[in-house]
């Protein structure tokens, strides 16, 4: 069975790990979208594992890994992921590969990021400043686009660098007055890339369809969440990628036909990293309380993350939008010993009740949540196996959770391990 993990709210779900645990019964993993601004986290005993570009089943040894079309590669970061599971015993050298089409994140890009973020002040985005972007805009707009394919031929691409410098420094100094890029450097580095990656490197479109062909089960892995998605997100602050399962066909050349499921990853509460709207936050003691209890801490930049009560009209609305079919609720684990729990079941906006996403920072920005409250359980479920041994107010908040959005849950986080995991 082909199945898409994707993330509900605006992620750090928990994808690492539901991806992790399905990946043992999958031939292939593939990382789709994002690049290194996402950073999934798999734990497995006292080994602790953040990927930021590598696909999460890297640390199944048995499992095919794909780094698709869409995934915007820094390879600073593929290479110290490469070398860091190789320290600890996990080869990549026959399992990984890398889509010759993927683009690459360079120092410019990160650069520029910066760059235009300082310059917005208290207007920032909030972006992790690694270049995605930047890379991104440069996709679009074609001619300074560097692809993976493009490392083949260094003689080629040395040339290509020379006139991506001339440009990005111009802009550098008339809108920054930001000191140059050295092509020379770039270059150099980029050899170095060559050496090292080009061997995974490949037509992963072509693979991808001759594995379906051939009867593989196929795992495929979004980055971020839904509500970051570039089209159906809160724009302005979202993500450069198509972060909802509609991004999965354009960021791996497979269409969504060909996937059997689609399961949809949500925490039991909320958060956010960054500027933008979030109705219901929590910028109090609940709200710390959550943070710490649940490590809410970024992956990849380690910024505390915001944090508040679970947002059934967001999930909804992410749900919708991704055709998802189950849901996978994780660390309801955190929000033990609480004194009552609020789950979000509309908005108030100008006076109305609203049950349905408003995807426009602007109006979202105005919205008054409508909760609704449920008791909470003190009793440590962080062992708990089966869905019956959990406390009866830990059961009832999952099944309030499974009407408000429509969806069963069939999966639950009670903590970070493999085992610490709920299958209904």
């Amino acid at each position: 069975m082909n199945c898409c993990v994707i993330g509900l709210q605006w992620g750090d779900e928990g994808k690492g790990k539901v991806v992790d645990i399905l990946a043992e019964h999958s031939d292939i993993v593939v990382r789709y979208n994002g690049g290194a601004n996402a950073g999934h986290t798999v734990v497995v005993g006292d080994s602790r594992f953040a990927l930021h570009i590598l696909p999460s089943g890297s640390v199944r040894p048995n499992t095919i890994c794909v780094i698709a079309n869409g995934v915007f590669i820094d390879p600073d970061v593929l290479i110290e992921g490469i070398e860091t599971l190789a320290k600890k015993e996990i080869t990549l050298d026959d399992r990984l590969l890398i889509s010759e089409n993927a683009h690459v994140v360079l120092d410019y890009h990160k650069k520029e990021d910066q760059l235009r973020e300082e310059s917005l002040g208290k207007n920032k985005l909030g972006t992790t400043i690694r270049g995605i972007g930047p890379c991104c805009a440069d996709k679009v707009g074609r001619s300074y686009a560097v692809r993976m394919a493009d490392l083949r031929d260094l003689e080629k691409l040395k040339t290509k660098l020379q006139t991506i410098a001339d440009y990005k420094n111009k802009i550098f100094a008339a809108l920054y007055n930001a000191e140059p890029i050295s092509a020379g450097r770039l270059f150099k580095k980029c050899k170095t890339y060559a050496d090292k990656l080009m061997p995974f490197t490949t037509d992963t479109t072509k693979f991808l369809h001759k594995s379906i062909a051939d009867g593989k089960s196929i795992l495929f892995e979004g980055a971020q969440g839904s509500l970051l998605d570039l089209d159906h997100g809160t724009f302005p602050f979202v993500t450069s990628s198509n972060s909802s399962s509609l991004g999965m066909p354009a960021g791996c050349g497979v269409p969504a036909k060909m996937v059997d499921k689609f399961l949809g990853v949500a925490k039991a509460y909320t958060t956010r990293v960054g500027a933008g709207p979030f109705p219901t936050e929590q910028d109090n003691e609940i709200g710390q309380y959550i943070r710490d209890k649940g490590g809410e801490y970024g992956t990849t930049t380690g910024r505390p993350r915001r944090c508040g009560w679970f947002d059934a009209v967001a999930v909804s609305y992410a749900i919708t939008v991704g055709a998802i079919d189950c849901v996978a609720l994780m660390h309801l684990d955190t929000l033990t010993g609480l004194k009552e729990i609020k789950l979000c079941k509309a908005y108030k906006i100008d006076g109305q009740e609203i049950t349905f996403f408003p995807a426009n920072a602007a109006k979202l920005s105005q919205a008054c949540p409508i909760y609704e409250t449920v008791p909470c359980w003190d009793e440590d479920i962080t062992q708990v196996s089966d869905f019956h041994d959990l406390p009866a107010s830990a059961q009832d908040f999952v099944c309030r959770v499974e009407e408000m959005t429509g969806k069963p849950v069939t999966i639950i986080g009670v903590g970070p391990e493999r085992n610490q995991t709920i299958f209904r």
